[in-house]
């Protein structure tokens, strides 16, 4: 069997026929099947996200994790283990055993671009793990958060060319994008868009529910083959904002983060100390400029930073519970033996996003609304449900990166690269409780559990010649521990933030600040200040030699560009909120002209899949059968409370919600009720123009009359999310719905129509979008 060229081709071993087959002397074999290699492992990936390397209680963090603790006990703990700083560089890096910038992941898909290294696509010639263990007889599924499909091709129709299930998967159950509800969340079953199982009311959570499907897959598996191995691949949401967890979870870590996190670094890096998983001379790095300290906060700031860190580990500890269901399962079933788990604590550092003060609802700092801690403290009794849409400040971030300097988005330093990994794996491993210390980085993991499996890279697929995987096994390390080093040479690059690790050696610069989400002053790439450390003796990056040896900071300057050029890297870019602007980032987006037309029947349209109605004017006509005098519903959303739309009759009038980032909600109204039959209702929104996020006014017409006519004042800079018809699922746009659940229509609608203006309002140059947002 030729496991190097996929997919594998094996022929029927000939049998000479007779004419007639009851003169069939010789029984025909039936055709081969390719089986995966004799005692090939499952193989199951975890990877939680937004972790940092200071978080888990299995790394000496504050944030309690019993199955990760319990996992490393009877398995290993890798304390230099590595991603790329950010989500989708380090998903696509993590499935295809290459670096994210050589498979068109440079960053992540929301911001991708036209540059090779940028454009969020995954060439052919870097098939993925998926495929190759799938084409060599493994059962293959994927249960979370991918974040990994170019953003033209999240539509109803495709192309699904990298969906999971093009991927190499045989089964996708989750979501598609960076961040989602985990109350409400926008899922998918393979390529088609489905409802979450039961309401948030019967108790429904993301994370739950993504642990129950991948249970259930693997049991369906072993229904069908009691020998076949399986890859179950769980990237969860959590822990990535929003921070939410059912009422029950809310407290269970009440007042325990009063202390503030100057002293958590100090209490995690003393535990991580008795742990083993730093070395004893290990150094706090440095708090970076720009950071505030906890006693620089007021009254409101410490009460609002510590409610936010408490519903954070509430969220991680919640998280580390389904993963102990998912492992206890398998230990029933006898199937934990010869599994191989990856446990990988965080896809990048902790998040940053939250800024200086931390958020109640993220859509305002991508909308340049930024908030006061007054006004989360206000609604602090709602943190973690789901009416929150939080993360914490970047005091947090950083005390969860610890021993490290610097967050996510901060791929020069490790406390945007280094993460926790868990391995277990009890017919593979003969030291349990131990840790490894062997210098290792996410592209490691699919060579891994292709050597692990005793399948070869492929050389050809569909014809393609591959190219070589980038990464090193580290089977070697999980047989021993004292084994040398083996992937010696590593670039590092998100946002301008990049470094290089070689020979014990890194020399990185930090760019930009992560929670500067836009510049109006770029800084020259040559202006950038590189440090330089010995990472052999200094675990934790604290003690810059930049000054003591600069000939060998200079190579090591030298050696990241020619990784650079070679992995695609180049041109850098440094641009931030800015690109999520397909027009300045130059991204592929699908023709639609202006104008969508949604068919009756149809429910809902992914972001994608229809023109973007912020920083321009437009126009919603929805023919409508109404049933009576009063008749009542959501007739279009796009959105939710946390920031959207809504165009809906109530009691007969009907009327136009503007969702302001849950600031401020405008209400355009019909001054006259709607009659019952047959209608044509509009909602024409003339935009000021003049940049972006400006105001507009708003006039509602029945059967081409003005009925209605009101200001929006100031409108959203980025979208509202999938459009929705005839309800609301989520939580409500607007306060007029919010007891009526989803709020459907009573009525019956025909076929919405969805026209923008061309280019209203858009910037033009890459400079114009921050600039516009700094002064919003």
């Amino acid at each position: 069997m030729d496991r190097t060229q996929l997919p594998i081709h094996l022929t029927q071993e000939p049998v000479e026929a007779a004419h007639d087959v009851r003169d069939q002397q010789a029984p025909f074999p039936g055709p081969p099947r390719v089986t995966a290699p004799e005692g090939a492992p499952n193989v199951l990936v975890i990877l939680l996200d937004d972790m940092g390397f200071g978080a888990s209680s299995a790394f000496g963090g504050p944030c309690s994790m019993p199955v990760a603790e319990q996992l490393a006990a009877d398995g290993l703990r890798f304390n230099r283990f590595h991603t790329t700083a950010i989500c989708s560089p380090t998903r696509a890096a993590l499935l295809t055993g290459r670096n994210h910038h050589s498979v068109g992941m440079g960053v992540v898909t929301d911001f991708s671009s036209s540059a090779p290294g940028y454009t969020g696509v995954r060439p052919l010639d870097a098939a993925p793990l998926a495929r190759t263990l799938r084409e060599n007889g493994y059962a293959t599924g994927v249960f979370g958060k991918w974040h990994q499909i170019p953003q033209d091709e999240i539509t109803p129709v495709g192309p699904f060319t990298h969906w999971p299930t093009r991927e190499g998967f045989d089964t996708f159950y989750g979501i598609t994008g960076g961040a989602d509800d985990q109350f409400h969340p926008n899922l998918y079953s393979g390529t088609a868009q489905v409802e979450p199982p039961s309401t948030p009311e019967e108790g429904y959570h993301l994370s739950e529910d993504l642990v129950d499907k991948t249970r259930d897959w693997i049991r369906s598996v072993r229904d069908v083959d009691k020998e076949r191995p399986w890859f179950a691949y769980l990237p969860f949401g959590a822990t990535h904002s929003p921070f939410q967890v059912p009422d029950s979870w809310r407290d269970r870590y009440r007042g325990k983060f009063g202390h503030g996190w100057d002293a958590q670094r100090e209490q995690t890096l003393e535990r991580q100390k008795e742990l083993g998983v730093v070395p004893p001379d290990t150094l706090l790095s440095p708090w970076p400029d720009g950071a505030p300290h906890w006693d620089e906060l007021d009254d409101d700031g410490r009460v609002v930073a510590a409610r936010l860190m408490e519903m954070y580990a509430a969220f991680a500890e919640h998280t580390d519970e389904q993963v102990g269901r998912l492992i206890e399962f398998l230990r029933a079933g006898g199937e934990l033996e010869n599994t191989v788990v990856f446990y990988i604590l965080g896809d990048n550092g902790a998040s940053c996003e939250g800024r200086r003060t931390g958020t109640f609802n993220e859509s305002r700092t991508y909308n340049g609304l930024p908030e006061t801690a007054a006004e989360i403290r206000d609604r602090l009794d709602e943190i973690g449900g789901p009416t929150s849409y939080v993360n914490y400040p970047v005091g947090w971030a950083l005390a969860m990166d610890t021993p490290f300097q610097w967050t996510k988005q901060v791929a020069s330093h490790f406390g945007g690269t280094r993460n926790g990994l868990v391995v277990h794996w009890p017919k593979g491993i003969s030291d349990r409780g131990d840790v490894r210390t062997q210098w290792h980085h996410v592209i490691d993991v699919a060579p891994t559990i292709l050597e692990a499996a005793g399948i070869p890279h492929p050389d050809r697929v569909d014809g393609i010649t591959q190219r070589p995987i980038e990464g090193t096994s580290m089977l070697y390390a999980l047989r021993d521990g004292a084994a040398p080093d083996r992937h010696l040479t590593q670039y590092f690059e998100i946002f301008g933030n990049r470094g290089i690790f070689h020979d014990g050696w890194t020399a990185v610069t930090k760019h930009r600040s992560p929670w500067d989400l836009s510049r109006t002053d770029p800084i020259p790439f040559d202006q950038d200040t590189w440090e330089l450390y010995d990472i052999t003796r200094d675990f934790s990056q604290a003690t810059d030699l930049a000054s003591e040896y600069p000939e060998r900071l200079a190579a090591l300057q030298e050696l990241f560009l020619e990784q650079a050029r070679l992995h695609q890297v180049l041109p850098l870019d440094d641009r931030g909120i800015e690109r999520m602007d397909a027009a300045v980032a130059g991204r592929r987006v699908p023709d639609l002209g202006g104008r969508v037309t949604v068919p009756a029947g149809t429910r809902r349209l992914p972001t994608a899949a229809f023109p973007s109605t912020s920083n321009t004017s437009f126009r919603l006509s929805v023919p409508v059968v109404a049933d009576s005098a009063v008749s009542d519903g959501v007739l279009v959303s796009l959105g939710n409370s946390f920031n959207g739309l809504s165009f809906y009759v109530r009691e007969g009038v009907v009327t136009f919600a503007h969702n302001l980032c849950s600031l401020v909600t405008t209400h355009v109204r019909a001054t006259e009720s709607l009659a019952a039959g047959e209608h044509l209702l509009e909602y024409v929104f003339a935009y000021d123009g003049g940049g972006i996020g400006r105001g507009g006014t708003g006039r509602i017409l029945v059967d081409g009359r003005i009925v209605g006519e009101g200001r929006v004042e100031r409108t959203a800079l980025f979208g509202s999310g999938r459009l929705t018809v005839g309800a609301n699922p989520g939580t409500p746009v607007t306060s007029d719905y919010a007891r009526d659940g989803e709020y459907r229509y009573t009525g019956r609608i025909g076929e919405v129509t969805l026209e923008t203006e061309a280019a209203g309002g858009r910037p033009t140059d890459t400079q114009r979008l921050a600039a516009e947002l700094v002064t919003h």
